[in-house]
């Protein structure tokens, strides 16, 4: 009996611990949508006293299965058009432990690179630099436990952005 009662509970805990694994191992690409795309580039003040731009991805994230969505980073890998090394990234916690509700989206989420383009001239003259290179922003998303997952690449627009 005891041994029937131990395989029992066994089970029991296993079944538990797949129920949980299923829910943060589903494709979230499936169960959120990018929604609100911005890109541009943010004026981020001056820096060695040059003017700085950093290109800028701002999204915000629908919740769009029929369960409460929670614990997604968000990874923002930028690159320069033409290029394959990473240029620049943002990381963020998108969605915390007490989840995103069916059907809700969060408030605005803004990824920004830390590297980006120096120059003395005014920044909105900047971007017609002969040394100017568009870039562009691939976006992933990790759900729990799971792998990174794809969720779009974004030209970044050469639009100021002062927020």
């Amino acid at each position: 009996m005891k041994r029937l009662f131990a395989v029992l509970l066994t089970l029991s805990a296993l079944s538990a611990c797949a129920g949980s694994a299923t829910s943060s191992s589903q494709d979230i690409s499936k169960l959120l949508a990018v929604t609100d795309i911005k890109t541009g580039w943010f004026d981020a003040g001056i820096e060695n006293g040059m003017n700085k731009l950093v290109p800028t991805l701002t999204i915000t994230l629908k919740n769009v299965s029929q369960q409460k969505v929670a614990l997604v980073q968000l990874n923002a890998v930028i690159r320069r058009v033409g290029e394959t090394e990473e240029w620049g990234g943002a990381y963020t916690k998108a969605i915390g432990s007490s989840g995103l509700a069916p059907g809700q989206s969060t408030p605005p989420i803004v990824l920004r690179s830390n590297l980006g383009y120096t120059g003395i001239e005014p920044r909105n003259v900047m971007f017609q630099n002969h040394l100017f290179v568009d870039a562009h922003i691939q976006l992933f998303a990790k759900y729990g436990g799971a792998n990174w997952v794809k969720l779009g690449e974004y030209p970044v627009a050469r639009d100021l952005l002062t927020q």
